[in-house]
């Protein structure tokens, strides 16, 4: 796997298959060329992301907490914008790419990140869709497309990554962790998913009540594309060395 250099040359791609690397060569090139475009789309969409969770500092007029963080424990407030945070971690691990810098973990983390959540979020939009219109067309279009291009995101870090298997590990740590606090054992509170229709605050303890069977519906998919993911990182590393096996095969019989 090469790597870029001052002069902008591009890592070559490896021989995977169309499963493993699903986009064009030309869309992958357009993106990494535009690797620094990308990365402040996704810092602006990581600010947009706390902005709709509820830290708002603009405008004036409104508080500066509100909104789903300001019903959620302070001290699980890393768990619950996984969108912002998902493209925080592309918009890293482009940019340490560009550097030169590049770092394995983080490269994990966004790909995790950008295949789950934006796979999650159409996949909710989609099925509850009669509880989300109220946010209106524009709103709920901007929502799923940009989503969803997150996912085209993810398959842009295998031509610099080699997803090596710790790597992985703290990826599956990270994002299994948020599932089980989103919908199954929260710690603090009560589940930290992002709000879903018919989610209500109990007036009792604050907290958000989490109705039966949306909530499942959503552990589901999360839980489905955490192990989906896990899957695809695994499987682009065992590819990748096979590929190196055979290289260092075919050079040493022409030797």
């Amino acid at each position: 796997m090469s790597v870029t250099d001052e002069r902008g040359v591009l890592p070559e791609p490896d021989d995977l298959p169309r499963w493993l690397a699903p986009l064009p060569r030309w869309l992958e090139d357009f993106g990494l060329r535009l690797a620094w475009v990308v990365v402040a789309i996704n810092v602006v969409g990581t600010a947009f992301g706390f902005w709709y969770y509820g830290f708002q500092p603009i405008p004036l007029s409104t508080p500066l907490v509100g909104l789903q963080f300001s019903h959620e424990p302070l001290v699980m407030w890393p768990f619950v914008p996984d969108s912002p945070v998902a493209t925080l971690f592309i918009a890293l691990s482009l940019a340490l790419w560009k550097l030169g810098r590049s770092n394995e973990y983080v490269n994990a983390l966004a790909f995790f990140g950008c295949w789950k959540l934006g796979f999650w979020t159409p996949f909710v939009l989609a099925l509850f869709f009669d509880g989300f219109i109220g946010v209106g067309w524009p709103m709920y279009a901007f929502l799923f497309f940009s989503h969803l291009a997150m996912v085209v995101q993810a398959f842009l870090i295998h031509r610099y990554s080699d997803f090596p298997v710790g790597a992985v590990a703290l990826a599956v740590l990270w994002y299994g962790f948020n599932d089980v606090v989103d919908y199954f054992v929260p710690i603090v509170g009560t589940p930290h998913h992002t709000n879903l229709p018919g989610q209500l605050v109990d007036a009792t303890t604050g907290f958000y009540t989490h109705p039966t069977p949306t909530h499942e519906y959503a552990a589901a998919g999360a839980v489905v594309l955490t192990l989906t993911a896990t899957f695809w990182a695994l499987s682009t590393r065992v590819k990748k060395l096979e590929l190196e096996r055979d290289e260092r095969r075919a050079n040493t019989e022409r030797a």
